[in-house]
């Protein structure tokens, strides 16, 4: 059953499309990361934060990932990463239009 993985952490920029040149690397690893289905890009500027919303084959993807990606946020300097992970609801989410 696939898991949604939501990660915020404070992020003092860039933004926008300087934040697209600066992370398409980090971008173009990401989507190779093992169980990765797809990754929503978030970034919040008035709040100074940013991060993604992820949906993952399966829980032990998750976090695999959860626990790589926060060793290396902190490696860049970010002191602290939020993350959790939810089962997802195929049903009710097909009701709604999910890209599962």
């Amino acid at each position: 059953m696939p898991v949604l993985l939501q990660v915020d952490f404070p992020f003092t920029g860039p933004w926008g499309e300087a934040m697209t040149e600066a992370l398409r690397g980090l971008a173009e690893s990401i989507a190779e990361e093992p169980g990765l289905i797809w990754k929503i890009w978030t970034e919040n500027p008035a709040t100074a934060e940013a991060g993604g919303i992820y949906l993952f084959a399966d829980r032990a993807s998750a976090e695999a990932y959860l626990a790589m990606h926060t060793a290396r946020l902190m490696g860049f300097g970010i002191p602290q990463v939020n993350g959790k992970i939810f089962d997802v609801n195929p049903a009710l989410s097909a009701i709604d239009k999910a890209p599962l």
